[in-house]
């Protein structure tokens, strides 16, 4: 997988130039190639595989939330995690995300779980693998890229000032260890899976607390309400 060959945002690109140049990355092609021969499906489509980086530049990030694989049923997975396409049923987790956002900023739960208006502020909202099979969770774990999303992190934590790291669960916040703390807000809660939400999550303020430094450090906050209907996006 080469850079000249991914249509990707042009910061990311350059950013990311050495990355698409390695082997690993080019192992990586060639699985999803293999993958796509056999007749598997594949989400998301190739188009938005990049999607995260191609609607949130290196230069706006302004937060940076991390999930683990894309959804893997039909029609949901668009490259951004948590987030789902127009007309799909709203996951649990963003269901719970909603309820948080409601205590913390009394923000009435969207209707809809399409996050692309958060990503156009900067919110980066990455999966750590960026695709999978159609109903095989975690199928792509471990082909590379892992490290690809390794990548991007460290890009925003050395070339980005006052981002705030959402690390929800303990997988993003392994994945996100190593963050400058002393330049960036780090914020840490449990999963919001309803297997663990009422760890820890809900009642983490996180949102305000994320706005109140992005404030504070001259930037801009983040307009969390979503649009009621999501093709206003």
């Amino acid at each position: 997988m080469n850079e000249q060959s991914v249509a990707l945002e042009e910061s990311w690109r350059e950013a990311l130039a050495c990355e698409f140049a390695s082997p690993y990355m080019q192992q990586l092609k060639a699985f999803l190639v293999a993958e796509k021969q056999e007749g598997k499906r594949i989400f998301p489509k190739g188009s938005e595989y990049f999607r995260a980086l191609d609607l949130t530049p290196l230069a706006d990030v302004k937060v940076v939330i991390l999930g683990q694989d894309p959804y893997h049923g039909l029609g949901q997975a668009h490259g951004l995690c948590f987030s789902v396409r127009p007309g799909i049923r709203i996951p649990p987790s963003l269901v719970n995300i909603y309820k948080e956002m409601q205590s913390d900023l009394g923000i009435p739960p969207a209707r809809h779980g399409f996050l692309e208006h958060w990503a156009r502020q900067g919110v980066l909202l990455l999966n750590s693998v960026l695709t999978v099979e159609e109903a095989q969770a975690a199928s792509h774990q471990g082909k590379g890229w892992e490290r690809f999303t390794d990548a991007v992190i460290r890009k925003v934590n050395d070339e980005c000032d006052a981002v705030v790291f959402m690390l929800w669960g303990a997988y993003a916040q392994r994945k996100a260890a190593f963050v400058d703390t002393s330049r960036h807000l780090v914020l840490k809660a449990p999963h919001p899976s309803p297997l663990s939400a009422h760890n820890g999550f809900f009642g983490c303020g996180h949102f305000s607390k994320a706005n109140a430094f992005l404030q504070a450090r001259g930037r801009a906050p983040i307009d969390w309400p979503l649009p009621a209907a999501a093709d206003d996006i």
